[in-house]
């Protein structure tokens, strides 16, 4: 029961992991660059058959709803609605950075309070974050923040924060002097993260209208100039 495949796209890792019985069975991952499109359909095929699974078993197809990678995001929610109207399964959105946080706490061993601070890259020096406590409440919405010296100066005044993410990596300078700062250095996106809240929404009934689900973006595309010679 609650055979899920988990598809996670949003950043520069593609991901993609199968859980059963609230177990993870197989798990593959790339960081090549700009190849989403043409290896989360060969992933796809590893995982299920490490798994020893077909599409026709899973109970459910879950997908990194965002913030994150614009492109990256339409590529997964596009292959997640194609296999769920081809299948006929539902769709589970999660939330990008709840999932993150999720990965983050499975490596923390204080028991003490503290607060979980995902990041992803939002280009320059912005950032995609939320805060969540240990329970994965969110304590400050999600947003796409300018980071500073004085950012989560409220937070880390009275908390233990613990930083984590691609996008929290390049503010580890900013931050990383501040007495309650912690960070968790090369910590990843993966799909696994995703297993634990798609189970738990599996459960509840709690699955997505295809036709009008839309990926979480937080901010506008802005297309970049192109760079084929000869094109202004």
């Amino acid at each position: 029961m609650g055979s899920v495949l988990c598809l996670e796209t949003s950043s520069g890792i593609c991901s993609v992991a199968i859980g059963k019985d609230g177990v993870i069975i197989s798990c593959h991952e790339s960081d090549q660059k700009n190849a989403h499109s043409s290896q989360l359909t060969s992933q796809v095929d590893c995982v299920l058959q490490e798994a020893g699974l077909t599409l026709t078993e899973l109970d459910a197809i879950a997908v990194s709803m965002g913030p994150g990678s614009y492109t990256g995001l339409r590529i997964g929610v596009a292959a997640a609605k194609g296999f769920c109207y081809a299948l006929g399964k539902p769709m589970i959105a999660i939330p990008t950075l709840k999932a993150l946080a999720l990965g983050m706490r499975e490596l923390i061993q204080d028991e003490g309070p503290f607060l979980l601070c995902p990041m992803l890259d939002a280009r320059r020096m912005e950032v995609y974050t939320a805060v969540y406590d240990r329970n994965l409440s969110e304590i400050r919405p999600v947003s796409a923040e300018i980071i500073n010296g004085e950012s989560f100066a409220d937070l880390l005044n009275s908390f233990t924060v613990i930083f984590g993410g691609e996008g929290a990596e390049k503010c580890k300078p900013l931050l990383g002097f501040m007495k309650n700062a912690v960070f968790i250095d090369d910590f990843k996106l993966s799909a696994r993260f995703l297993y634990p809240l798609a189970l738990e929404k599996f459960r509840l009934g709690s699955f997505e209208e295809l036709a009008y689900f839309e990926p979480y973006y937080l901010k506008d595309f802005i297309a970049g100039k192109p760079r084929v010679k000869g094109l202004k």
